[in-house]
Order: structure tokens, then sequence, then C-alpha cells
């Protein structure tokens, strides 16, 4: 099962939400925005209000083109899944063009050309269009899934709308994808230091990734989502960061064999981002997407648990609880350079420093933030 599955019945749920024509503006805008935002109120309510100030169902000749990031490409769960929601959308007046792609960098490009209307990306590409979702991805920002959990509530809330605007794009929906580990070919690299010297892969489109591994003096290797595992497996890298699903998805088995293993200890919460253009998916309408998606979150972890329960217990690699600590020190020391650099939110990192605490108030950092 292609990782991107986990978002089959999250798409099922929105793509007939997605495609939007936005009517001109009246005198009773305000009002009808404020009904949008008010979750207290009936969704039928809502949605009735997004429609009379977005135009929803008013034009039936409008399209809305949705790129969709798909390894499987068009005989993918995903485009399949949106494929059988055309029936439903034609209900509602509106014609949905789904535009399948295998690489996600390519998808991208045409999206930001204006090739699509809105576009389902990994949340490292979302960080181009919205630095605030983006940080979301953060090393180290979120321990386990129940923070993620938490963070996903607040941002699924009309109060954090205006954040989900950056420039001419709005985030219109954010899922969870499973902690990220590290994958290493040989047991013994489990930990910062016994990392130094050797190959890691790192994404080419984000140098700031280079500059992370080259710190704990190992050699970074650019590379993509695509071929990255093909380079693990192949032995051109020693070290690979990528979610548990990819352990039967991508064969990561075989890079490990015969003493490799995966460190037990995640080192980001991985998100996929539903990004589209404002003015052709208005914010007050990609907010009902985004509880839609949030709606759907028990349902796309259990599939995550579905797809790693059977990784054979051999490959975890226990770390000590020092070594841990450890993790935790760098970890922050990066999030802070990156925050100084503009390359995190400094928002969104207080917002996750805020989660971690509320879990766990022991936290040595909830007596002395710095996040």
């Amino acid at each position: 099962m292609h990782i991107t599955r986990l978002l089959r019945n999250t798409l099922l749920g929105v793509s007939a939400t997605v495609a939007f024509a936005v009517a001109p503006a009246s005198a009773s805008d305000a009002a009808l925005r404020d009904t949008v935002y008010n979750d207290a109120l009936p969704m039928t309510q809502r949605v009735d209000a997004m429609r009379e100030l977005t135009g929803l169902g008013k034009a039936g000749n409008d399209t809305r083109k949705i790129c969709i990031w798909d390894i499987v490409g068009r005989n993918g769960p995903i485009f399949s899944a949106a494929q059988d929601q055309r029936a439903r959308l034609l209900e509602y007046g509106i014609q949905l063009d789904l535009i399948p792609y295998t690489d996600e960098r390519v998808m991208v490009d045409e999206f930001k050309a204006g090739l699509c209307d809105a576009a389902l990306m990994s949340g490292l590409r979302a960080r181009l269009f919205n630095t605030y979702t983006g940080t979301i991805d953060s090393i180290g920002g979120l321990p386990s899934q129940q923070h993620m959990r938490i963070l996903l509530q607040v941002l699924a809330d009309p109060a954090s709308a205006k954040h989900m605007v950056q420039g001419d794009y709005v985030v219109a929906g954010i899922a969870p994808g499973g902690g990220a580990y590290l994958f290493v070919n040989d047991k013994k690299i489990n930990s910062l230091a016994a990392a130094a010297g050797k190959n890691v892969a790192v994404l080419d489109y984000d140098p700031v990734q280079a500059e992370m591994v080259g710190q704990v003096g190992a050699s970074p290797v650019p590379t993509d989502i695509v071929n990255a595992p093909n380079m693990f497996n192949n032995g051109v890298v020693d070290v690979l960061a990528a979610p548990l699903a990819a352990y039967e998805i991508v064969e990561l088995y075989k890079g490990m064999t015969p003493d490799g293993g995966i460190v037990d200890y995640p080192i980001a919460q991985i998100s996929m981002q539903l990004v589209a253009r404002r003015d052709r998916i208005p914010n007050e309408a990609a907010q009902l997407v985004r509880e839609v998606f949030f709606e759907s979150y028990q349902q796309i972890i259990d599939r995550v648990h579905e797809e790693t329960k059977n990784i054979p217990d051999r490959w975890w690699i226990e770390i000590p609880d020092d070594d841990k600590r450890e993790y935790e020190v760098m970890m922050r020391e990066v999030r802070l350079q990156l925050r100084e650099r503009g390359y995190y939110s400094a928002d969104m990192l207080t917002l996750q420093r805020r989660i971690r605490c509320k879990l766990d108030s022991s936290r040595a950092e909830c007596a002395d933030p710095q996040e």
C-alpha cells in the first residue's frame, strides 16, 4: 500500500469541497464570512453561507484543476478515489479535473505556474508556500502522534484561519503521515557521533538539510523523494530519514540487510498538505476543507499503524535515554538557528513548545522557554 493511500478517505471527503467559483463581493459578505467561521453553528448553515460567499454551485460550467502527487500515478489509490467523486460534484454543477503526478517536483512547478488550482504535497514542499504550516515537520518539534493530533486540532479551528494564508496561497487541508525515522545500513550508527563520516540522503531542493547533516560531521548526498530509497537500498547512502510505511512500500529492508536497522526515535512528524491558490479557493471555503481533514485524523493514523505493524522487531535499534536527551538538545538548537534565519516560523515553534509542555510540564524548556 502506498503512503498516499493514507489520505484516500480524506480526499473522498474533501474532493467535493475543493472546487469553487468565486462570486463578486456583496454587502452581506461580512455576515456570511462570520457564519462560515462560526463552528458553533450547524455545518449545513455554514456550507450554505460559504456557497453564497464563494459562488459554489452557481456557475455550473466552472472547472477546478487539482494536482495530486501519487507515485503510482493515474492508477494510484488517491487518484482513483477522486475520480469516483465526479458524479457527486456534478450535483453541485461543478466539474473537477484531477491531474495525477508521480514527480512531486514537477507537480509543484506546474502548480506555481498556475496550471492547477490546488495541489496535494508533502509538508516539506508546502513550506515553499506557507512558512507557518511548513514548520509542522520541524525536526523534533512534535515528539509523538499525540502531539501531532493536538496541533492539527488547533490548526483546524477557525481561530487559526489567518495563519493558513500566505501571499497568493492558502493551506486547505493538513493530514498526518506518521513519524520520520532514521533507516541505517549498520546498527552501529545509533548516535549522532556514530553518523560522522557516513553518507546521508538529503532533499536536493532544501539546502538547510545538507547544513544540518554537515554539523554532525556526516556527508550530505542530495537526492529527491523518488530516488532516495534506491540510493539507500544500493548502498550509495548509509542513512535515510523516512516514514515507517516506506519499509515495505519502497523495500527499505533491502538497504538494511544484513546489519542495519531503524533507530527507535522519531525525528519529526510528517504532514501532507493541500495548498490552493486563493483566487480559486478562498480561505472561507478552505476552512471547511481543513475541518474535514481533521475529522479523518484517526482513520488516517489507523492506516499508518496498519502499514507499519508488520516491521520485524529485529530491525529496531534502541538508544539510551542519555542519547535521546542529546538528540533533544541538538534538535532544539537547530530549530532556534533556523528560526533566526526565517526558515522556521517562530509562531509555529512556540505553538509546538506549548503542546510539548502541555503533555509533559516537567520538560526543562517549560521553565525556560526559548521557542
